[in-house]
C-alpha cells in the first residue's frame, strides 16, 4: 500500500492510527538521530556498549565471511563495527527508503571499499524476496525495531526471516522501570514530540492535507498490561482534517495511535523466537541490563 492508502485506511478506523514506518522521511530521520543522542534515550547507548563489549563473541556466532543482511539502512556505528569484525562476503541493507539506502551505500563504500553492497528496497513488514544467497546468510536486526511490531507481526517477521537465513542477530529492548521508559519517550527537550508531529507535517506536504500541527500534542505512556510504550497524537480541540476528497473528524482528546514499542523479558522473546522456528542461542546484555542482543539459529 502507498502512503495515501495507508493514511486513509488508518484514519478511517475507530481508533485512528498511522504506520510508524512513515516517520522516517528526511526530517524524521534527522530528528531520530537527535533522539538517539538524548540523555533520556538509553537504547542507542546501551546497544552500542554491549556491541563493543561482546563484539568478538558476536562475530564468532555470525561467522566471518558470511553474507550479512540488515533490515535498516545500515549507517549506525554498530553496523560498521560488525562489518569490520566479520568482513562479510556481501552486505545487503534492506530499507523502505531508497534515498536512505543510497546514502548508506555511498558512506559504507567510502569506509569499506572492499565491501560488496547489494541494496534491497522493500518494506520488511511484508514478505521480501532477497537475491539468491551465495554463501551462509546472517540477518542483523539491531535497534529495538522489532518492538514496533505487535507480537503477531513479530512472529510473522521472524518466520519470514527463518526462511532467509541460517542465523539471526536481533536487538530487543527489555522490560524495566516504567519511569525510565516514560522519560525515554517524553524527553525534556521535546525532540520526540517533534518527531511524532513531523508525521503530520509529512502528510501535509506529500498528500496535500491540512493538519494544523498546533492543534495536536504528543502523548506517550507505558501500557503495563500489554508491555508496550504507546505513542499518540492527541487532538487538542474538536476539528476536522481534509486529505483530498476525504475528511476526518476529531473530538477534543481523540488520538491518532502512531507507534507501539513492545518491551520483552529475555524468556518472553526466546519463546517468541522458538515459535517462529528459531533455536535461541546466546544473549548479550549491556552492563545495566537495559537491552539485549539475541543470537538465534
Amino acid at each position: 500500500m502507498s502512503l495515501r492508502e495507508d493514511v486513509i485506511a488508518g484514519l478511517s478506523l475507530p481508533q485512528k492510527t498511522l504506520p510508524p514506518k512513515y516517520f522516517y522521511d528526511g526530517a524524521g530521520s534527522r530528528l531520530f538521530e537527535r533522539i538517539c543522542r538524548l540523555p533520556e534515550y538509553y537504547l542507542t547507548r546501551a546497544e552500542l556498549s554491549l556491541t563493543r563489549a561482546h563484539l568478538a563473541s558476536i562475530a564468532r556466532f555470525a561467522g566471518k565471511g558470511c553474507e550479512l543482511v540488515e533490515y535498516g539502512s545500515g549507517e549506525s556505528l554498530k553496523t560498521r563495527l560488525l562489518i569490520r569484525a566479520l568482513r562479510p562476503s556481501a552486505y545487503l541493507p534492506v530499507d523502505i527508503s531508497e534515498s536512505a539506502l543510497r546514502a548508506a551505500q555511498r558512506r559504507l563504500a567510502r569506509e569499506f571499499p572492499w565491501l560488496h553492497i547489494v541494496t534491497v528496497n522493500g518494506d520488511f513488514s511484508r514478505p521480501i524476496e532477497l537475491p539468491a544467497s551465495r554463501s551462509r546468510r546472517v540477518v542483523y536486526f539491531p535497534g529495538s525495531t522489532i518492538g514496533n511490531l505487535t507480537p503477531e507481526e513479530a512472529h510473522a517477521f521472524l518466520s519470514m526471516t527463518r526462511g532467509q537465513a541460517t542465523r539471526m542477530l536481533v536487538g530487543v529492548d527489555l522490560r524495566k522501570d516504567a519511569n525510565v521508559l516514560h522519560a525515554a519517550y517524553n524527553d525534556s527537550r521535546g525532540v520526540t514530540a517533534a518527531f511524532n508531529l513531523n508525521l503530520l507535517a509529512r502528510i501535509n506536504r506529500e498528500l496535500g492535507a491540512d493538519f494544523d500541527l498546533d492543534r495536536f500534542a504528543h502523548y506517550a505512556f507505558y501500557n503495563a498490561p500489554l508491555g508496550r510504550i504507546e505513542m499518540h497524537l492527541v487532538s487538542l480541540a474538536r476539528q476536522s482534517v481534509r486529505i483530498g476528497r476525504h475528511r476526518f473528524a476529531f473530538d477534543a482528546g481523540e488520538s491518532i495511535h502512531t507507534e507501539n514499542s513492545y518491551k520483552y523479558s529475555i524468556e518472553g522473546f526466546r519463546a517468541l523466537a522458538m515459535r517462529a522456528g528459531f533455536a535461541p542461542n546466546k544473549v548479550w546484555l549491556d552492563r545495566r541490563g537495559l537491552f539485549a542482543l539475541h543470537a538465534l539459529n
